[in-house]
């Protein structure tokens, strides 16, 4: 099982501890570093800024948002990037949902999420291949462009500049079982919001068939401590924020996922304090129990333990998002 540096996003600014810690990881021999977005900082300049400061350690967006550009620009980006860093770009893209997709990007969510993600992929596809012009009439992408309030003059193109390779590695932040088992057909690796070790059944038939260098690469918050209750407080307040927060009260995937994993009337509670404005009392009431299957929290020893049951599984690749260097260090150590 590889190691991977999960960054996020950022917060008032740019946090800056993210370049050191990168460095860090790349030293210790960490696989990958990975940047994400959700409707403040973007993905591909933090990621860019760091592969300056790099030279080995393979370099992930997760997430890229679908709705945040097209996918030919979203191809743009990765192929620029992977030009630049030397190849080693990976692309982690992710629909969101309706609440950040209309709120934020003044767009309607897809009435069929799974025809949009298939749609937007083999867009990228076919741009980094650069066979032949980009061409597709669907549903939700059109190039070029065929709707009634177009000029109808649209034009079929490839690319000008030469992808570096053309099986640029894509992952997809699926979380419905029916998105989760598309994604193994047509990404090269997926990038769960919350997996359990002990758990992994929820997923065992979306993942039926896996393909051989399939990626899955979950993340997880990581911190050496002596106070495990304490330890796992960003862990509640992150599940807090995405339960309760980051969808509406009648559809919010990370709920129905929590819900999934066997926690459907805590996820309830949560969403319900949350949406009432009581938000400090729904990171309260996220179960211990559930964010301490998701992370990775404790003393060394605890930690070795439990970082065993990663290791047992099919897990890939673990995105670690650790506050500090000596949470990077011990989990290298653990896991050579």
């Amino acid at each position: 099982m590889r190691l991977g540096l999960a960054l996020g996003y950022w917060g008032r600014g740019p946090d800056p501890r993210h370049l050191d810690l990168a460095r860090e990881a790349e030293n210790l021999g960490y696989d990958s570093v990975w940047t994400a977005e959700a409707w403040g900082s973007d993905v591909f300049t933090p990621l860019t800024w760091i592969a300056a400061h790099t030279s080995r350690i393979r370099l992930g967006t997760a997430i890229a948002q679908m709705a945040a550009r097209a996918p030919t620009a979203t191809a743009m980006h990765a192929l620029t990037l992977d030009h630049l860093s030397g190849g080693r770009m990976m692309l982690g893209l992710g629909l969101s949902g309706p609440q950040v997709v209309e709120g934020w990007y003044g767009r309607p969510f897809p009435a069929s999420p799974l025809t949009a993600t298939r749609e937007y992929v083999e867009v990228i596809r076919q741009v980094l291949r650069r066979e032949a012009p980009v061409e597709i009439d669907g549903r939700f992408h059109s190039h070029p462009y065929r709707g009634e309030d177009g000029t109808g003059t649209g034009k079929a193109l490839k690319p000008i500049t030469h992808p570096l390779r053309a099986g640029l590695p894509i992952l997809l932040g699926a979380e419905g079982p029916k998105n989760i088992a598309q994604t193994t057909r047509i990404a090269d690796g997926w990038l769960p919001l919350y997996w359990s070790p002990t758990r992994a059944d929820v997923y065992e038939a979306s993942l039926a068939g896996v393909p051989e260098g399939f990626m899955i690469a979950p993340m997880a918050r990581a911190q050496v401590c002596d106070d495990v209750a304490e330890g796992l407080l960003p862990v509640k307040a992150m599940l807090g924020l995405y339960i309760g927060g980051m969808g509406h009260a009648t559809r919010n995937f990370h709920a129905d996922l929590m819900a999934r994993m066997g926690f459907e009337a805590e996820a309830h509670r949560v969403q319900e304090l949350f949406l009432a404005g009581r938000e400090e009392e729904a990171v309260l009431a996220v179960p211990d129990a559930f964010a301490d299957e998701i992370s990775l929290v404790g003393p060394r020893e605890r930690i070795a333990e439990r970082l065993e049951l990663w290791r047992g599984g099919p897990v890939t690749d673990l995105l670690v998002t650790a506050p500090d260097p000596h949470t990077l260090r011990v989990l290298a150590e653990l896991n050579s």
